[in-house]
């Protein structure tokens, strides 16, 4: 695990979203938390998991929302002001299909140009697992309690409503290959 990816990490997301949002960032360090919980089945990856698992809502800082599409905000943020790793920010940009919620926006082509999606299924899943077993206060949930609970704070109607309807097959298919992984795991 890359130690000081994950440490720089913490200090990011904490400085962006402890003041300003602090259930976002409890969100954050749950989803973190489940990280380190998956980091098993990741093998040389679970830092850069780690790393974005902190990261993954930094876009949604007051003084980063540019486009209002928090994965985009954040991604560039790390790119442009931190020079962050490329995966990671490639995992930020992308993380629980982003690029449903993008088409939603008008911005699927935006995300994809600058920010494309990993080849690396399971990480990608792994982040999806993470925040989509994560509730908003940082505890640990079901992903059909996940979904829920999103739907009804934005409604079914609304733009991420329908982007949580479109993509809930898939969330439900990437939580299930990495609870088979880890369910595969020695004990």
């Amino acid at each position: 695990m890359n130690g000081a990816m994950v440490k720089w990490a913490y200090l990011v997301a904490e400085a962006e979203l402890r003041e300003p949002l602090p259930r976002r960032w409890a969100h954050s360090q749950g989803v973190a938390q489940r990280a380190t919980e998956v980091a098993g089945v990741l093998g040389d990856d679970a830092g850069l998991l780690a790393s974005a698992a902190v990261l993954h809502d930094v876009g949604y800082a007051p003084r980063l929302a540019v486009t209002g599409f928090h994965p985009l905000d954040g991604a560039r943020f790390l790119r442009d002001v931190h020079a962050a790793d490329e995966r990671l920010v490639r995992l930020v940009a992308n993380h629980s299909f982003a690029l449903l919620e993008a088409e939603e926006r008008g911005l699927r082509d935006v995300l994809e140009a600058e920010f494309p999606l990993l080849d690396d299924q399971l990480l990608v899943d792994a982040l999806v697992y993470c925040d989509m077993t994560t509730a908003p206060d940082g505890e640990s949930t079901s992903a059909e309690a996940r979904l829920a609970e999103i739907t009804a704070r934005y409604g079914e109607d609304n733009l991420v409503g329908r982007f949580i309807r479109r993509a809930t097959p898939d969330i439900f298919a990437a939580v299930g290959r990495v609870a088979s992984a880890l369910a595969a795991q020695p004990r």
